[in-house]
Parts: structure tokens; sequence; C-alpha cells
């Protein structure tokens, strides 16, 4: 992936465009659309080196303009550090496994998002629990981050679950994700399956992130964001359960 064909930079440029769009009008969105969608053309190993600069810089953005990094800092840390000591393990997988294996689970990822945002009413967790309950949280999603490059499980139903007022749970997702990217990339780093010549077309990606990224905050005043996000979601199911099957078919 240092040297990829002309086609394959359009495919990159347009998706993180497109990916970009998602996390203007919904807040998120960005590693799950790129992986999804470049996981289907190229190793889901290549996608998740190409999401470092993009979402780094997207989620910094996101995080650093919130209203209470201190207070979420404080009570969030056992996650983040879970986060981190589970993506390191999960990892090993990303770096080790065959591409149709790493396929699979990354579908499997999308399915169970997509599935759940569709269709679980929203929980909530009672105060007394969140200090048993975030490290576990963690661990999984740092788990399921090394092993598919996708943040979001079970991460953002959790975050969702603690009540945060709206502000705060935009900087709080903004937390988890910017933990997660410097966790995966630290954790293929670390096991040999990230090439430092491969910032450079990361780093690339970050241009049409970004433009799709303000093109999404143009169009969210002019549509419905509940629509939006159906739609958005339905897409990602059918292509996390095209994925998961592909392997067998």
């Amino acid at each position: 992936m240092t040297d990829p064909s002309l086609p394959v930079l359009g495919a990159i440029a347009v998706t993180f465009f497109a990916a970009g769009i998602v996390k203007g009008v919904t807040g998120m969105g960005l590693p799950t659309v790129a992986m999804g969608v470049l996981g289907a053309l190229i190793s889901p190993l290549a996608a998740a080196s190409l999401l470092i600069v993009p979402s780094f810089v997207t989620n910094a953005w996101q995080l650093l303009a919130g209203p209470a990094l201190g207070p979420l800092v404080r009570r969030l840390w056992p996650m983040m550090l879970a986060i981190c000591a589970g993506t390191m393990l999960g990892a090993t997988w990303l770096a080790n496994a065959e591409a149709g294996a790493t396929t699979a689970a990354l579908g499997a990822a999308l399915v169970a998002y997509a599935g759940y945002t569709l269709l679980a009413r929203q929980i909530r967790v009672p105060a007394r629990l969140e200090p048993w309950l975030s490290p576990p949280v963690g661990a999984v999603t740092g788990v399921v981050t090394g092993a598919t490059g996708v943040f979001v499980i079970p991460a953002v139903p959790y975050l969702q679950s603690l009540g945060l007022p709206r502000d705060d749970l935009v900087q709080a997702l903004g937390l988890s994700f910017t933990v997660s990217t410097l966790a995966l990339a630290a954790g293929l780093g670390a096991h040999g399956a990230f090439e430092p010549q491969a910032l450079w077309l990361s780093a690339l990606a970050l241009g049409p992130a970004l433009a799709g990224m303000h093109a999404g905050q143009a169009l969210r005043g002019r549509l419905s964001p509940a629509t939006f996000r159906r739609l958005f979601l339905a897409c990602l199911l059918l292509l996390g359960a095209e994925m998961s099957l592909r392997p067998f078919v």
C-alpha cells in the first residue's frame, strides 16, 4: 500500500470524503465507514493503517473543542487505559491473521454496531455501576479495535448510556476515538504491521476527510439527521453482512 495505483488512490479519496460527510452530519462514523468500504477493497490491515492520521486529527479536534476535557478524563481514565491494553492484544490478530478472517471479523463488527444502533432501546447505566463496568467495556472495545480497526463496539452504546449532556457526550466520544486511534497505531507498530512509509498515504487521506466533514456540517441543517442516520446504518448493515459472508461464498 505504499505505492498504490491511481484507481486505489481515487477510491481512498472518495471513501474518506464520504466518511467525513458522515462524521460531519452525525459527529461520528469516520473510521467505521472507512474500514467498511476500504476493507472491501484492500486488506483490513492496510485499511487500518490508512485511518491513523485522518482519525486522529478529526477526533482530536472533536475532543479539544468540547467544554469538559478535564472532568471527562478523570471520570473515564480506567476505560481509556483498558482500551489501550485491549487494543495491543487485539492488534496481534489483525497483524497476523489471514485477510479473509479479518474481513469477516470486520463485517461482523459492522453488523453488530449497525444492528444494535438501529434496533436497540437506549439503556441507562446507574452511576454506582460505572466504576465496575468502564474497565471491561474499555477492554472489549480495545480488543475489537485492535482486531478489526472499528472503534465503536461497545464503547459508543456504553458512553451513550451514561446520561452525559450532549456536548459532553460528543467530547467523550472524541476522547475514546482519539485514544483508540493512538492505541491502534501503537499496536500495529509493536507487531511490525504499521510501516512508517504508510503515514504519507494516511496524511493524504486527511484532505478528503476534512472536506467531507465540512460538507457534512453544511448538510446537517438541510436534512433530517435521524433519516440520514437510519440510511447510513442500513447501508453499513448490508456492507457488514456481505463482508462477513464473503470468506464462505
